[in-house]
């Protein structure tokens, strides 16, 4: 009963903490976010099968490259040990490495370099999404000599690792968990600075509410007036995730333009063009008689 007592008391010590802290820290997870996240352990899941599948198929060959390479220069090891090659076969076995070097060179470098890329550099797995060349794609498979990616219209594209090895890749996967995104528009020149005020509070207030989508840290800058008509503003915020799953940022991003829609027409917030000036010409129509 003291053994009890004593461990009962030790407990007491550590405050008590919420299950899942994967969850928003001021709220209690609901059935939608049992459910996403379980939707998200399956797809890691998943994605870390294929990333092992293809780390043993690249292992493997390899394995049979570096042990065809030990196999000729045992073969040839023992060749010389034994004396069956002689001094003048020696030299001819070396002149026509030498002409093998000269034609497969290239090859060889083509290789070594996709190894440091596949192996050293290895700036993506397989399910990561990137951006290579300005494009936006989604890793299928990694080889040795290629990587095969699927675009966003589940276009195959093949890329050479020795030509990934020169290129800027951008990794969304690896990204932390609070990328930026921006919002630009545009107010009306002679909305009162009152009214900007209460729009960036409502802002604040919409962002604070779902802590859950956004982090607090945001920014609602003015850049420019222009024409002495428009001022050109812009919303900077954070998401809580990265662009992994960019359907995902997609949507919080249209609710957050459908949001900001709604607090325009609440604080009647418009932009109209500036009057212009319209010259109507009159035609003359002018008739051509033709005697007979």
């Amino acid at each position: 009963m003291k053994m009890f007592i004593k461990r009962r008391r030790e407990y007491d010590r550590f405050p008590p903490c919420k299950p899942f802290p994967i969850f928003e820290k001021a709220q209690w997870p609901t059935v939608e976010d049992l459910l996403s996240v379980q939707v998200k352990v399956h797809k890691s899941r998943k994605e870390l099968g294929h990333v092992l599948e293809d780390s043993k198929t690249a292992i493997e060959e390899l394995n049979r490259l570096v042990s065809g390479i030990l196999i000729v220069i045992m073969i040839i090891v023992w060749l010389i040990l034994t004396e069956i090659v002689t001094t003048k076969m020696l030299v001819f076995l070396s002149s026509q490495l030498v002409v093998a070097a000269f034609m497969f060179g290239n090859a060889c470098k083509t290789v070594f370099e996709a190894l440091i890329f596949v192996f050293v550099m290895h700036p993506f797995d397989v399910g990561d999404r990137c951006v290579v060349d300005g494009v936006q794609m989604i890793v299928e498979e990694m080889n040795i000599l290629t990587t095969v990616f699927l675009r966003y219209d589940n276009e195959k594209i093949y890329y050479p690792n020795s030509v990934l090895a020169t290129k800027p890749i951008s990794n969304f996967y690896r990204s932390p968990d609070n990328m930026g995104d921006s919002f630009e528009f545009s107010i009306d020149f002679n909305t009162k600075v009152e009214v900007i005020g209460r729009l960036k509070d409502q802002i604040k207030e919409y962002i604070d509410s779902n802590r859950k989508h956004w982090h607090p840290t945001h920014s609602v800058v003015v850049k420019e007036i222009e024409n002495m008509n428009k001022i050109k503003m812009a919303l900077y915020f954070n998401h809580t995730m990265n662009f992994q799953e960019y359907g995902e940022r997609n949507k919080r991003r249209s609710e957050l333009v459908m949001k900001m829609k709604q607090i325009f027409e609440d604080l009647n917030i418009n932009y109209s063009l500036l009057p212009q000036e319209v010259q109507i010409v009159e035609s003359q129509k002018t008739t051509v008689g033709t005697r007979r």
